[in-house]
């Protein structure tokens, strides 16, 4: 008797197929039943979609070695519908996971907590901080040209920190030379001629990018004198304002505070953040700032602004200290945010290694150089320029 007459389907001629008249399986072949149908279900007839149970039962399911299987495939048929001489199907046995999950032994005590770590060798930061300030303060009120030449160092290096970065990382070949000689120049000119000097020495930077580029191939020409004018702003032009607030009579304190605020305010963040951030600032930016960190950063730099701007600043007021404070750490948050911003692009934790503890010269510029204008301004708003 050929297939067809069993109901089976055009071209599924499947040992132990049922037709839909349920006569029995094909003389021949091989024995039917949910032991044997499950091969060749996919080929016979679609088969129904059953949620998969969990391994375990629920909170009823006291027997928890066991695991159930579901579906047609494996639940027991009616006598009716099995062929006299296949005994009764048995269920399989009990499926073992592959990779078991180990129960919690309640014998072991729960690992201590880990303690926070600041991420930087303390002690090497620390030391390098101290000589940094010793240098800076040394030539500040020593000889006022030499602490000009400290800051055109400074730029230089960041300015080399800065474009290394970028052609390691995004290929892009920003001109050091007349980044590094335009940039010093900057800053010489800033000190000289004032906010007027340090613009036409920004412009003719930023001409000389242009034109020592054209010297290499034209391909990718925009891109890599587009970095160089960002460059020439980020580092030495913000920088001027520095050497800026140094020519007023009491330039050098006008200085100092620029400087002091701006690491009270990044050492408030740091202190109150460590010991008591819970909520991310911005945790796509930089993971480890938190919100309870800026307000340490604003509570640390208004009380010390208002102790500058009383004791330090000619003509100065408590209550304007108060708000030079708020505007320090907000442009110091800012510019450490948009560094990190920076960072992230690139790929890397730190600009530089020159600075044991810190990373590089750019790692401690980023919340100087945006912060350099904002107390500029304000103190020129405050006393005055001279």
């Amino acid at each position: 008797m050929n297939h067809s007459s069993w109901g089976a389907p055009t071209g599924a001629g499947q040992a132990g197929y049922w037709g839909p008249d349920d006569r029995g399986p094909v003389q021949g072949a091989d024995p039917a039943g949910p032991a044997y149908d499950a091969p060749q279900a996919q080929q016979t007839r679609p088969m129904p979609i059953v949620p998969d149970e969990p391994a375990y039962g629920g909170d009823q399911d006291d027997d928890r070695g066991a695991a159930r299987l579901s579906g047609p495939l494996f639940r027991e048929q009616p006598p009716q519908a099995r062929p006299h001489h296949t005994p009764q199907a048995q269920p399989f046995p009990a499926a073992t996971p592959q990779n078991p999950e180990p129960m919690p032994d309640a014998s072991q005590p729960a690992p201590p907590p880990q303690k926070k770590s600041a991420g930087r060798d303390l002690t090497a930061a620390i030391g390098v901080g101290v000589g940094l300030g010793v240098v800076i303060v040394a030539s500040l009120f020593v000889v006022k040209a030499v602490f000009v030449g400290v800051v055109a160092v400074a730029v230089v290096v960041g300015l080399w920190e800065l474009t290394k970065r970028l052609e390691e990382r995004k290929g892009i070949r920003a001109p050091l030379v007349p980044l590094a000689v335009g940039g010093a120049a900057m800053v010489v000119a800033g000190y000289v001629r004032g906010a007027e000097g340090a613009w036409v020495a920004m412009a003719l930077t930023a001409l000389a990018v242009l034109v020592w580029r054209m010297t290499e191939p034209p391909e990718d020409y925009l891109r890599d004198v587009t970095a160089g004018v960002f460059a020439a702003f980020y580092v030495p032009f913000l920088a001027t304002f520095v050497t800026m607030m140094l020519t007023a009579d009491d330039g050098a304190w006008r200085v100092l505070t620029f400087l002091v605020l701006t690491v009270v305010s990044d050492t408030g963040a740091y202190a109150i953040g460590w010991r008591f951030g819970r909520t991310k600032l911005a945790p796509r930016i930089s993971p480890g700032k938190t919100r309870e960190g800026l307000l340490g950063a604003v509570s640390f730099a208004m009380v010390a602004g208002a102790l500058c701007m009383q004791f330090l600043i000619d003509d100065g007021q408590w209550w304007q200290g108060l708000l030079l404070g708020l505007a320090v750490a907000a442009s110091a948050t800012l510019g450490d945010l948009g560094e990190s911003m920076i960072k992230r692009d690139l790929g890397i934790k730190d600009m530089g290694t020159l600075l044991p503890g810190h990373g590089g010269i750019m790692d401690r510029l980023d919340s100087l150089l945006p912060t350099a204008p904002v107390v500029w301004l304000l103190l020129v708003l405050f006393v005055g320029s001279s």
